[in-house]
């Protein structure tokens, strides 16, 4: 079964190359574009993709709040966003990631690597490669802010779990994990299902996001 792709950019000229370059994968399938947030919500809703392919700059509902809206809606817990940015350090890249987006790539990112990313997005994994991880992380220690008050839902972790979700947040990859931490990929692979469960979060940009946010860790260049 293919996997379907909602595209949405609001320049007809870049939707038309998604979708055709989509539409070259055997397992990929464009079911339908969008060309502004509102357009990308009701074509959502109406499609059921699995993937959403979101431009950020858009007139009327622009991609942020198309994400949050998409993200937030209780009937389409399957259908993940993968935002397309123009620019390596995007000002709303973080905006988006905390609306629900599953990670981001930009727009001129090799053919064979978008569809690629589309598969991985699907899959549930998040695309938050390592090198991804730590862009973010230079955003967090770029702007720095006052550690917050540690969340509940980390009450609820074991002290491995927590160790984990500490190193997931300073970029650190499954493979990685598991030579730090001297475990298995299939015990590394549980402990990230936990830690999605525990903390509501949809994929891996949420958890980096979530240890922040709660004070886990605090931002610092990575090493």
């Amino acid at each position: 079964m293919s996997v379907r792709v909602l595209v949405v950019d609001d320049q007809a000229l870049v939707r038309g190359s998604f979708r055709l370059l989509v539409d070259t994968a055997a397992d990929l399938s464009a079911v339908g574009e969008a060309a502004t947030g509102g357009e990308a919500v009701a074509a959502a809703r109406r499609e059921r993709p699995d993937v959403v392919l979101m431009d950020v700059r858009m007139p009327d509902v622009d991609g942020i709040e198309a994400t949050r809206r998409i993200c937030g809606d209780p009937e389409l817990p399957g259908v993940r966003v993968l935002i397309l940015t123009t620019f390596d350090l995007d000002e709303y890249v973080y905006a988006a990631l905390r609306a629900g987006a599953s990670g981001f790539l930009l727009k001129d990112t090799p053919p064979a690597d978008l569809l690629a990313a589309i598969r991985v997005v699907a899959a549930g994994d998040g695309l938050l490669a390592p090198s991804v991880t730590r862009r973010l992380i230079e955003e967090f220690a770029r702007s720095p802010k006052p550690p917050a008050i540690p969340d509940r839902a980390l009450s609820s972790l074991t002290g491995r779990e927590l160790e984990v979700l500490a190193l997931v947040a300073r970029g650190l990859s499954n493979a990685e994990l598991t030579e730090r931490l001297h475990l298995t990929m299939p015990t590394v692979k549980t402990h990230i299902g936990r830690l999605l469960a525990k903390l509501h979060a949809r994929d891996r940009a949420q958890l980096v996001i979530a240890a922040y946010e709660t004070g886990l860790i605090t931002p610092q260049a990575p090493r």
